[in-house]
């Protein structure tokens, strides 16, 4: 099959165009510059803000699916799906979790319906709950619209929503900021006790998830989420990313409170925060059988990746590390 990815050059895009090659289909890329990609893909260069960028990319040329990674509005979606010339085939939007996040009420793990309940009162603008309340509302405008062009136009359309997706060659340093205050020997703070739920997915399995749905006939369903199988606590979660590290880290926990008087913001813990949606892959899982890798399989390849590959810069967050440190020490003090 010829399929095109959206925003494929991205690292979530790179472990689906080589699972999609793999798989004997013909990958195509579509993005704003003609970026490194796997061999064997094509590269496509469109600013998908441009009509008339995206009408001349695509003239002539014909898929049987199409993915989209970047997809953050309606208009985003609608200039893809309405340009003119654009033979997409099925399409699968890259959605988030966020979509629940931003309604009001809901208990993790979030199933698909509970994206439909109201919204949450807009945060104030300027503040990083905003920034994330905007991301996650932008989604589900996204998806609202497929859903209109399912009914107006027939557009074969399906919103993939996906919590914070971990594996090798990403880009975004979130795991990287644990590692690296890890590997510095100070105490890393823990906000709330480190028991705020997480449950990720992994690159690999998402881009397995989409050979099977490129070879798989219509799906029932208009929104799937994916998700690793099990829910483990932020400090489970961290114990085991030190075991593959080989290392004995020390956590001091706190309260958030606590930690937001001591100057620290939600980028010193980015699985820490309000903002990092669990969701409930059941539907998935019952109607076209995906099943995520376990935590304990694919963790340790992943933090071994990083440990290999470490960064030239640190994440956003290690500027704050010595609030951290110093918040430690007054919290351990203190217990003495």
């Amino acid at each position: 099959m010829e399929v095109l990815l959206i925003g494929g050059s991205g690292f979530m895009g790179q472990h689906a165009a080589r699972a999609l090659l793999a798989a004997g289909h013909r990958v195509t890329t579509l993005s704003r510059g003609r970026r490194d990609a796997p061999a064997g893909v094509v590269t496509l260069a469109a600013n998908r803000s441009d009509p008339g960028s995206l009408a001349a990319a695509l003239e002539h040329r014909r898929f049987d699916v199409t993915v989209d990674f970047l997809v953050y509005d309606a208009v985003d979606l609608e200039r893809i799906l309405l340009a003119p010339h654009a033979a997409l085939g099925r399409y699968f939007m890259i959605s988030s979790g966020q979509v629940y996040l931003v309604t009001e009420g809901g208990t993790p793990p979030f199933r698909e319906e509970e994206a439909e309940r109201p919204l949450r009162a807009e945060p104030p603008a300027g503040t990083r709950d905003h920034s994330n309340w905007r991301y996650g509302i932008g989604k589900r405008l996204a998806e609202q619209a497929l859903l209109g062009l399912r009914d107006t136009h027939g557009v074969r359309g399906v919103a993939l929503r996906l919590p914070i997706v971990q594996g090798e060659a990403d880009g975004s340093l979130r795991l990287w900021a644990y590692l690296e205050r890890m590997l510095d020997g100070a105490p890393l703070v823990l906000p709330d006790g480190g028991q705020r739920p997480t449950r990720f997915l992994y690159a690999g399995d998402l881009a397995r998830a989409l050979v099977r749905l490129t070879e798989s006939p219509t799906l029932q369903h208009a929104a799937y989420n994916l998700a690793q199988p099990e829910v483990v606590t932020l400090r489970q979660f961290l114990e085991r990313v030190a075991r593959a590290a080989k290392l004995e880290p020390r956590f001091v926990d706190a309260p958030w409170d606590e930690c937001r008087a001591a100057g620290l913001d939600e980028d010193f813990s980015p699985f820490a925060g309000a903002w990092v949606s669990v969701l409930d892959p059941s539907r998935a899982t019952t109607e076209w059988g995906f099943v995520g890798s376990r935590l304990d399989d694919y963790l340790p390849q992943v933090v071994r990746w990083h440990l290999e590959h470490r960064p030239a810069t640190s994440d956003a967050g290690y500027s704050q590390r010595g609030r951290e440190r110093d918040l430690a020490a007054r919290l351990v003090g203190a217990t003495r």
